[in-house]
């Protein structure tokens, strides 16, 4: 339903990209379980990053933070499948507390897409509004790179944008 980017893991208290201390750039995912189970995120997460290769900075650690017992079952689980191909570096650790990075990071392909930016100001006044924003979660992701065009389609009038917006998002996607 959205995310949102931010560290976590370490033990400073509000840190920021230039002081991390030992905490992990990381990204928040609220998903509605209805639509995707938990699965289908570690399956995309699994998927989307290089478990073998050793990252020797904490601050770009492959790491999965779980919330509860199950959730923490099921990760290991999928890790223990990659286990036969090599030394997997994906850290499995309990979540302890969330801290979001500075505005800037948020939404960073979106914010670097004037044309869409300028209509999600129109849409969100209120920054906050716009980092918690559905609509603006999902358009990041098509601003990235992420998705199709088919997928764009059958949500792209739920977005809230104009048609000039519309365009400017289908040609991320062709």
């Amino acid at each position: 339903m959205r995310t949102r980017v931010g560290y976590a893991g370490g033990t400073k208290e509000n840190p920021t990209y230039r002081q991390m201390g030992n905490h992990t750039e990381t990204f928040q995912v609220d998903y509605d379980a209805d639509l995707i189970s938990y699965r289908d995120l570690l399956d995309i997460y699994w998927s989307s990053h290089d478990p073998f290769r050793r990252i020797m900075s904490r601050q770009y650690m492959n790491i999965i933070f779980v919330h509860d017992e199950e959730q923490e079952r099921l990760a290991r689980k999928l890790l223990l499948e990659r286990e036969h191909k090599g030394t997997v570096y994906t850290e499995i650790v309990p979540f302890s507390k969330f801290y979001m990075a500075e505005d800037y990071h948020q939404k960073y392909y979106l914010q670097n897409t004037p044309k869409l930016m300028d209509e999600f100001k129109r849409i969100y006044p209120d920054f906050n509004d716009f980092v918690n924003s559905t609509a603006a979660a999902r358009v990041n992701g098509y601003a990235g790179g992420y998705g199709d065009s088919a997928s764009l389609s059958r949500e792209l009038e739920e977005l809230g944008l104009s048609g000039d917006g519309e365009a400017v998002l289908q040609r991320f996607v062709k």
